[in-house]
């Protein structure tokens, strides 16, 4: 009888153990999907809202939605991927990148369509021109340090939201300098992008838009209004993702 009970508790302190190392997810952080093995429970005050299949994320004030873990039978899970950003598989004719990734660094990319796995690069490659997202093939690799986003380059290239002319104005330009600048810090939460000024008020700290410009390149813009909220015409609502595999994956 005191070996049953013993055992007992060995079990019982075992699924404690397990449920706290499951621990809580980050503000912004995944909380699930299919495929997903980390935590799942949002901090108080946040929901883990399902942006698609693969990717559920804890967003401020949300309503929680089950997570989904594991693929329907009749799913097949994406391949290729690490980092976060996964999404369901998607035919394309984008080419994968050839430039393996540095260690350290990280490829950023959308996961949410109609830029679904599109990546973070300069309109002209390599140059300071507009932050867009692009194909694969030319994906970028960058790093965040001292709330700096740095384009890794022979020349390190720096992310520059635009000024804020006045408060009608709810969506912000992001640009390449070769000049490092104060306009904003960018930080990681889990593998999201985030933004934040304290001169800015913005409703969700990883709520970004990709607007296309008249000749069809994704401009990234950061979103200072709600995500999928009032959306301006002609954009999407996209939130950004590093993405660590060896090479970017379409």
């Amino acid at each position: 009888m005191r070996a049953r009970t013993a055992n007992s508790l060995l079990f019982l302190s075992a699924g404690i153990t397990s449920a706290l190392a499951q621990g809580t997810a980050s503000q912004w952080g995944q909380c699930g999907g299919i495929g997903w093995t980390g935590p799942t429970v949002c901090p108080a005050g946040w929901g883990c809202s399902v942006v698609n299949p693969y990717y559920s994320q804890c967003l401020q004030g949300a309503a929680s939605a089950p997570a989904t873990t594991s693929a329907p039978a009749t799913t097949s899970a994406p391949t290729g991927s690490s980092g976060g950003g996964g999404g369901p598989s998607q035919t394309s004719t984008a080419s994968s990148g050839t430039t393996t990734l540095v260690p350290g660094n990280s490829f950023i990319r959308a996961a949410e369509d109609p830029n679904f796995h599109k990546y973070l690069q300069s309109e002209v490659l390599g140059t300071a021109s507009d932050a867009v997202l692009g194909d694969p093939s030319a994906a970028a690799q960058f790093v965040i340090t001292n709330g700096q986003l740095v384009q890794q380059l022979p020349t390190p290239l720096y992310a520059i939201v635009e000024p804020r002319a006045n408060s009608t104005v709810m969506k912000l330009k992001v640009t390449w300098s070769t000049t490092l600048a104060s306009s904003g810090t960018f930080s990681w939460s889990g593998d999201t992008v985030l933004w934040d000024n304290p001169s800015v008020p913005r409703q969700q700290n990883n709520a970004w838009l990709v607007c296309p410009d008249a000749n069809g390149n994704r401009d990234l813009y950061v979103n200072l209004g709600a995500y999928a909220y009032n959306t301006p015409a002609g954009c999407a609502d996209e939130t950004i993702h590093a993405y660590t595999g060896s090479t970017a994956t379409p």
